[in-house]
């Protein structure tokens, strides 16, 4: 599964917070230097999905604060359900 992501880096808290139409949006405390951000975004998807590790990788934006991320090990309605459940908190 491919998955639209808006990270917003140096928050208070990491969190995904919502949806942007198609668009994750995840906040990390992590800054954005040197893929710390993108290693926080990956730990929480992984974490709050229930999904195992190396599951997720980032297929472009790393540079970015809008990127696209690809999911293996699940199927899209699971995730689809776990990230509404997440996100309607």
């Amino acid at each position: 599964m491919k998955l639209h992501i808006k990270v917003i880096p140096s928050s208070s808290k990491d969190s995904i917070t919502g949806m942007l139409e198609d668009t994750v949006k995840i906040k990390v405390k992590a800054p954005p230097e040197k893929g710390k951000a993108n290693k926080a975004v990956i730990k929480i998807l992984e974490k709050s999905l229930g999904l195992a590790k190396g599951s997720i990788k980032i297929t472009s934006g790393t540079a970015s604060s809008r990127k696209v991320i690809e999911i293996t090990g699940a199927d899209d309605e699971t995730i689809n359900k776990k990230l509404t459940d997440i996100c309607n908190k």
